[in-house]
């Protein structure tokens, strides 16, 4: 058998393992993903009738349109640190070190977590879309090329936040550390455009939330959706992206090849 061969057998099984894992444990998923949903709703009837004057007026039904993109890459933030706590508890409970004596492709194992994460993290992103819908979010305006490229980035940034999670999941010596760690992928985005536009913060924040890997994304998502002016915003999420894998994949396996804890 070949590498290649070997490497995406043994990654298959890791996934299948992650994914029966997270069916047999549903309650953080369930727990992760109600945060951006009762945002959503908070935002949405409560403050929305009040936020929706920092965007034009147009009553919460623009304030809907406005920040179901924000919310979508937030529920990304929020998945990805069940990614975070389940490697960090392999890692506490010797699962990982009992891997490195096994004959499988070292590989395997990251890649196992990393698949599941991103998969769980646009399965949720689906769940959180069709809320927003319930409620009122329309894109009339958007072509399939535009869907494509809307889903496209989903995914590259579920991608990228899960490889900084596993990251953090390794190098946190439990499972609730990992999970404090993982935080400010949770956080970041209350700072960012998500909720309020840029130009309405005080000046001396605006930069701190315009440079931040959030708001590109989500001004980008914003415009293929909604038709909005994207600018410069496309390419500083596609920078911010592979930034971000090219980090938390160097910082993976780096505490990978560690000897366990």
């Amino acid at each position: 058998m070949s590498s290649l061969s070997l490497a995406l057998r043994d990654s298959s099984t890791m996934l299948r393992r992650n994914l029966l894992h997270a069916r047999r444990y549903p309650s953080l998923t369930l727990n992760l993903l109600m945060t951006p949903v009762m945002l959503l709703l908070l935002f949405v009837y409560i403050f929305g009738g009040a936020m929706s004057g920092g965007i034009g007026g147009g009553g919460r039904d623009e304030y809907i349109a406005y920040i179901v993109p924000g919310i979508l890459l937030m529920t990304i933030g929020s998945t990805v640190v069940g990614a975070a706590v389940s490697v960090s508890t392999d890692m506490s409970e010797g699962i990982i070190a009992r891997f490195r004596t096994m004959a499988i492709h070292r590989s395997s194992v990251l890649i196992g977590h990393v698949v599941g994460s991103v998969l769980q993290s646009i399965a949720s992103v689906v769940l959180v879309g069709i809320v927003g819908v319930a409620i009122g979010f329309r894109s009339t305006d958007a072509s399939v090329l535009e869907w494509l490229a809307a889903f496209g980035l989903i995914a590259l940034y579920a991608l990228a936040l899960t490889w900084i999670a596993i990251g953090m999941g390794m190098a946190s010596p439990n499972a609730e550390a990992a999970s404090n760690s993982a935080m400010p992928l949770i956080l970041l985005p209350l700072i960012s455009s998500a909720f309020t536009p840029i130009d309405s913060m005080p000046g001396w924040f605006q930069p701190i939330a315009e440079y931040q890997p959030f708001t590109p994304a989500i001004e980008t998502l914003r415009g293929l959706l909604l038709g909005t002016e994207i600018g410069n915003n496309g390419w500083l999420a596609l920078g911010w992206s592979i930034a971000l894998i090219a980090l938390g994949y160097r910082w993976s396996t780096a505490q990978f090849k560690r000897d366990p804890k």
